[in-house]
């Protein structure tokens, strides 16, 4: 049947019996459910934010019945649009070398050219892709959505983040993003499977150095949700490969609800994948939809990948995994208390500090990991436009952790 809803007119009338019957019915219902605090999600919520989660929830729902509401811009083409600054990022086969150029070869990928997108502060003078300012640090962008969905495209709900960032940080004027590729199907027949993504993001990261002149001293790479697990991929390829061509590592890693681990969480009492579940938007209330989305990023390496790939799952429980962040930059990571990647998160969080120590990193004797938890935001809330005060506090605590180097 949901293949069916995806084409039209089923679709469409469909989707209108979802508008009314959503206004007049689920809505209202919602409000009346909402308003004894211990049915909320949490007791410490509006009734509006309890309102927004299940229409979210909704929303996903939907999309998974009939496909995108809209069509997504993807890697085969610049989209234009009002102030789009899109450009092509050249390949990069020559710096595709030791494991990376052994999984490439599994999943049948190679560097491609891909777009980016620039998107500057509101009034900024600069030219696209134009020489840095002296003093000047930019963000590296990149999105999230499970590697299956969402865009690099200043239209795409993930661009919130880079909007803030550009309104809250003094030092930056611009954010590059990269549109890199998302995977698809299953198995030996998955499409753009990892580490496709890396590939990509690493020519973006090599564009910004050779191509415009950022020093990497002065690139920040902010990741959101696979976004972010995606920073964590590039910095340690970086990090580890120091003796060969690439550039160096970015100055700062920012992870805003990091998909740190891909293999299989546990749904117990007490565990955020289980009690959080109520409160968040992804997880177990899309269960199938995860998995889906693991299986088509790990395409051929298989699902084993996930427990002891360190640049798959940086914070995987497997004892067999054996990972270490010496060399990382400092790095700010922000989780939500009621977002069900939190346990992972948390995990993430001890392994850095074990390495790295914590601290904001601005003396050579200060930890460099910094810990930020809004204790009643979802997964991404900074890309949630209702979660308040919540977003604006983040971006601030973000903006002042920059500034202080």
């Amino acid at each position: 049947m949901a293949s069916i809803l995806r084409y039209q007119p089923l679709k469409g009338l469909y989707l209108t019996y979802e508008f009314f019957s959503t206004v007049f019915l689920r809505v209202p219902l919602w409000i009346l459910t909402s308003i004894p605090k211990s049915w909320r999600p949490r007791t410490r919520w509006t009734i509006g934010r309890s309102v927004k989660l299940k229409l979210t929830r909704h929303m996903i729902a939907i999309t998974k019945r009939v496909g995108p509401l809209k069509q997504t811009p993807n890697y085969l083409a610049i989209t234009p649009g009002i102030d789009v600054n899109g450009i092509w990022i050249p390949p990069i086969p020559e710096l595709v070398k030791d494991e990376l150029a052994v999984w490439a070869n599994v999943s049948k990928v190679s560097s491609i050219r891909i777009p980016g997108y620039w998107q500057h502060k509101k009034g900024s003078t600069i030219d696209v892709a134009a020489p840095p300012m002296p003093g000047e640090k930019v963000v590296y962008a990149l999105h999230g959505g499970g590697y299956t969905s969402l865009s690099a495209h200043p239209s795409d709900p993930t661009a919130a983040i880079t909007r803030g960032l550009l309104q809250h940080i003094d030092s930056v004027h611009r954010v590059f993003s990269v549109e890199y590729r998302l995977s698809s199907g299953d198995g030996l027949e998955a499409q753009g499977s990892f580490p496709a993504a890396l590939l990509d993001a690493l020519a973006g990261y090599v564009y910004l150095v050779k191509t415009v002149g950022f020093d990497p001293s002065d690139i920040i790479v902010e990741g959101d949700s696979a976004g972010g697990n995606l920073a964590l991929a590039l910095t340690r390829y970086l990090v580890e490969h120091q003796d060969s061509d690439l550039p160096a590592s970015p100055s700062a890693l920012i992870l805003l609800s990091a998909w740190a681990d891909l293999s299989p969480q546990p749904a117990n009492p007490n565990t955020s994948w289980l009690d959080n579940s109520k409160s968040d938007y992804i997880g177990i209330v899309d269960g199938d939809g995860l998995l889906r989305s693991i299986r088509a990023f790990l395409g051929p390496h298989g699902l084993g990948a996930a427990e002891i790939n360190p640049v798959i799952s940086p914070a995987s429980r497997n004892p067999a995994m054996k990972i270490s962040f010496k060399g990382f930059p400092r790095t700010f990571i922000a989780a939500g208390g009621a977002e069900v990647f939190y346990d992972m998160l948390s995990v993430l969080k001890e392994k850095m500090v074990n390495d790295l120590g914590e601290g904001d990193g601005v003396r050579p004797d200060d930890g460099k990991v910094r810990w930020h938890c809004s204790p009643d935001a979802t997964h991404d809330w900074v890309a949630v436009p209702y979660h308040e005060p919540e977003c604006t506090e983040t971006l601030k605590e973000i903006a002042a952790w920059v500034a202080a180097t």
